[in-house]
């Protein structure tokens, strides 16, 4: 493996923010040599847009997921930061340093604009999504508290999530006033937009627990092929593409109705969505001494083709009412497919983004290793929690999981087209009034 795919983050997040002046330098974007500008390591995806991007976009191959607390309670120093922030994701998904100056260049007693550990890989599709959780605007449990005058524009979904049935939740691995995911192709191009997105927030927030991912579990997109999880199985064959406008509006984004919900003043998320995010822990050790039937069963699709058990290919509907010669149902009661399926939730569906994880070892030496869940939705309220309820009482897999992190955030909608202010390089650039992600939030 390559030094980048077993790339580990240690320290060197808080030091100071980056500091620069004189003329503005231009930038010319640096690429691998075997990167070529029509190359898939070399794609860029816009940054601005109705939609922060990261949702609907095609699922990248690795993720770096970060949440923050806020530890100011400066409302306009808050605002700065998400104005920081903003710009320099808008840069970095474009393969440009974070800040106005390379990583080698700038005031020489000054800390670089950019830490440096990308300056020679390509953009490998970064997306960088930004949200906030339910603590920057009530505070968190126990310690309530307006810091920032926004508890009158708490949406109504925003809620504290239930405890589900087997939930074993570490609150160092839950929650957060922020969340930055950032998605790539290449995993040192995802953690170093993250790094960088911490260092400027010294000062202001600070992070609360990361999450690397490997290995895509989710296609978002009908040009992917349909990936697998760490139990074997393709995992998302039925999952919300982007090619299906209708249903995504419908699922994912939140619309002005539920946005100004009675009681609310939520209108700043109108064409936004929310994020759950599970680390879901698997006991492989027990699940590889399960027999294939086994497996299947608790699945309810085959483990090579990934039919459903009641026949067909992989993209075959399942027959929940086929039954075999034994009278049982071929697609069993407790089996995933039949739980999660949408007639057996009111017709909903998720978009989902979930990603591999294998955290090292526990002190017995188990696998600490699992699928780190990640889920857009228009209404956590109906597009989750029912659906977890079900699961976690009544999915047969549950004997070989346990939910160990859990997190819930309101992702503002993106940034206008033609709106970041650029530089005399033409890049973009920080303006004391610029825009930035959730500003309709602060207004």
């Amino acid at each position: 493996m390559s030094r980048r795919a077993l790339l580990g983050l240690g320290g060197g997040l808080v030091v100071g923010a980056a500091a620069g002046a004189g003329a503005t330098a231009a930038v010319e974007r640096a690429r691998t040599p075997a990167a070529s500008a029509g190359s898939a390591a070399d794609r860029t995806f816009p940054f601005t847009g109705a939609h922060q991007a990261g949702i609907v976009t095609p699922a990248q191959d690795r993720l770096y997921l970060a949440a923050f607390d806020v530890t100011t309670t400066d409302r306009d120093a808050l605002v700065d930061l998400l104005r920081r922030w903003t710009v320099m994701a808008a840069r970095m998904t474009q393969g440009l340093p974070a800040g106005r100056f390379d990583p080698a260049s700038g005031p020489y007693d000054a800390p670089p604009d950019d830490t440096g550990e990308a300056a020679d890989l390509p953009a490998a599709g970064l997306t960088i999504t930004v949200g906030f959780g339910r603590s920057l605007f009530v505070g968190p449990p126990g310690a309530e508290a307006d810091r920032f005058g926004l508890a009158g524009r708490l949406p109504a979904g925003l809620i504290t999530l239930p405890h589900f049935a087997g939930d074993d939740l570490d609150p160092a691995r839950s929650d957060g006033d922020l969340v930055v995911q950032a998605c790539a192709d290449d995993p040192q191009v995802a953690v170093h937009a993250v790094r960088n997105l911490s260092r400027a927030a010294f000062g202001t927030a600070r992070i609360r627990w990361t999450q690397l991912g490997y290995g895509r579990t989710s296609s978002t997109s009908t040009a992917q092929t349909t990936p697998r999880n760490l139990f074997g199985f393709k995992d998302g064959t039925a999952n919300l593409k982007a090619e299906e406008p209708a249903a995504v509006d419908e699922h994912v984004w939140v619309p002005a109705s539920a946005a100004t919900e009675v009681g609310t003043d939520a209108a700043w998320l109108t064409g936004g969505t929310y994020l759950v995010a599970r680390r879901i822990r698997m006991h492989i050790e027990t699940w590889d001494r399960s027999s294939l039937r086994e497996q299947e069963a608790l699945v309810g699709r085959t483990k090579g083709e990934g039919a459903p058990l009641s026949g067909g290919t992989e993209f075959t509907e399942p027959d929940l009412d086929a039954t075999g010669g034994d009278g049982k149902p071929l697609v069993a009661l407790d089996s995933h497919v039949r739980l999660a399926h949408p007639t057996q939730n009111d017709g909903v569906r998720m978009l989902r983004r979930g990603y591999n994880f294998t955290d090292g070892n526990d002190a017995l030496g188990r696998l600490d290793a699992g699928l780190f869940f990640l889920a857009f939705v228009v209404d956590p309220r109906t597009h989750f929690v029912p659906m977890q309820t079900r699961l976690s009482s009544q999915d047969g897999l549950m004997e070989y999981l346990v939910h160990t992190g859990s997190g819930l955030f309101a992702v503002p909608p993106g940034v206008p087209d033609g709106a970041l202010p650029t530089g005399a390089d033409g890049t973009p650039a920080l303006a004391p009034d610029g825009p930035f992600l959730g500003q309709a939030l602060f207004a």
